[in-house]
C-alpha cells in the first residue's frame, strides 16, 4: 500500500489567527474559574508584544505558564465545555492561505497534521472542524476525581515539533517523501528542517532571518492579500 505524504501545520497564529490557549486562559478569567490575578502574569509581555517592543514566543510562554499554575483542580469537565464554547465561536477565524492549502492537500491525498502547543482538548476540537487526519497538543493529566493533576505528559516531545511530526510519520506510516510543513514562529524552525517543502507563513523576525538563509518560500498574508516572498 502507497504511503500518504504528510503535511504539517502549526495551530495557532498559523491557521488560527489567534491562539486557541490565549483565548482559553482568557474565557477562564470570564468565568471566574481563573483568578483575575493570574492575567498579571503575563500581561507585562503582551503589552510588550502589542507595543511591537517584544517577541511573541515570551508572551506565549508566559500564558502557558499562566495556564499550567491555575489548571490543577479543575474540573476537566467545565474547562472542556468552555473550550468547546471558543471553538463553536471561533472556529472560521482562520487564515484564508492555510485554510485553502489544507483544503486542497487533502484533496490530493495528504495527510494533514497539527501540531500545537495549547491543550490538547481544545486543539482537537479545532482540528475536527478543520478536517485535519490527526493533531497533537499539549495533555494536560486528570485524576480519578476528573480534576486536573497540574501535570503534563510527555512535555518534552510535544515542544519538539520535529519529533512530534517523526513520531506520526512512524505511527501512521506516512511519508517524508513530498512532504510540506507551515509554521510561523522559530520554535517551528525544527519541522521546517524535516520537510521537503517548508513555507514559513507571516514568520517573525527570527523565522524570516532563517528562511532567508535558507531559501525557503515565505507568505505573507494581510487583510485579504496573500504575498509570496
Amino acid at each position: 500500500m502507497e504511503k500518504r505524504v504528510v503535511a504539517a501545520f502549526d495551530i495557532d497564529g498559523t491557521v488560527f489567527r489567534s491562539s486557541l490557549l490565549v483565548e482559553l486562559v482568557e474565557r477562564l478569567i470570564e468565568a471566574e474559574l481563573f483568578p483575575r490575578a493570574a492575567r498579571e502574569m503575563y500581561e507585562r509581555e503582551q503589552e510588550q508584544w502589542l507595543d511591537r517592543k517584544g517577541g511573541y514566543e515570551s508572551y506565549i510562554e508566559k500564558v502557558v505558564a499562566a495556564f499550567g499554575a491555575q489548571i490543577k483542580g479543575l474540573p476537566y469537565e467545565e474547562v472542556a465545555n468552555l473550550a468547546g464554547e471558543i471553538i463553536e465561536e471561533k472556529r472560521d477565524r482562520v487564515y484564508r492561505f492555510t485554510r485553502d492549502r489544507i483544503k486542497a492537500l487533502k484533496q490530493e491525498g495528504y495527510f494533514i497534521l497539527g501540531i500545537s502547543h495549547s491543550p490538547k482538548f481544545i486543539v482537537d476540537g479545532f482540528g475536527y472542524e478543520h478536517g485535519f487526519d490527526k493533531v497533537y497538543g499539549t495533555f494536560y493529566a486528570t485524576g480519578p476525581s476528573g480534576k486536573f493533576t497540574g501535570e503534563v505528559e510527555d512535555r518534552d516531545l510535544i515542544f519538539n515539533k520535529a519529533a512530534v511530526l517523526q513520531r506520526a510519520v512512524r505511527k501512521e506510516e506516512l511519508t517524508l517523501v513530498g512532504s510540506m510543513a507551515v509554521g510561523d514562529t522559530e520554535s517551528d524552525i525544527p519541522m521546517l528542517e524535516t520537510v521537503e517543502q517548508p513555507i514559513a507563513f507571516n514568520p517573525n523576525q527570527a523565522l524570516y532571518a532563517h528562511a532567508k538563509r535558507r531559501g525557503w518560500k515565505v507568505v505573507v498574508e494581510r487583510k485579504d492579500v496573500i504575498y509570496e516572498l
